[in-house]
């Protein structure tokens, strides 16, 4: 964690395809680039910034999103979001996140990732679906 400091940044970016869209994934009628999958491009630029500087048998898991979708983008454009690291307490990350296409801000907001021990997250896994039984 102690690699992990305000500034630093990730990207990551796609070109809007007929399975991006909201009728595709279900989540409206407007064949336009969806907002859940631009959410899931805003995570993968903080996972970007982050991922490559946790210790072994370590990654985040994102736990908080607040995020404004102020524009449409169409099938055929290229959409990038950006995350930068806003904060770091104990093992809770902080970013703020921006979404462009290739002609306007089209999302932005901020997103809290939290950085687990991942054999210790699959054992707490594991019970929760053993008590389920």
């Amino acid at each position: 964690m102690e690699a992990i400091k305000p500034s630093l940044s990730g990207h990551a970016e796609i070109v809007v395809g007929d399975e991006h869209t909201a009728p595709s994934i279900g989540s409206g009628r407007i064949a336009v680039l969806a907002t859940p999958v631009m959410i899931n491009l805003m995570e993968a630029a903080a996972l970007d910034a982050i991922e490559h500087l946790l210790e072994p048998g370590h990654q985040s898991l994102g736990t908080h999103l607040d995020v404004s979708h102020v524009a449409a983008t169409p099938v055929g454009m290229r959409a990038r979001a950006t995350a930068e690291v806003t904060g770091v307490d104990g093992n809770r990350v902080a970013f703020r996140l921006e979404a462009h296409d290739e002609a306007d801000l089209i999302g932005e907001g901020n997103h809290t990732r939290v950085v687990v021990n991942v054999a210790r997250f699959d054992q707490r896994v594991a019970r929760k679906l053993s008590s389920e039984v």
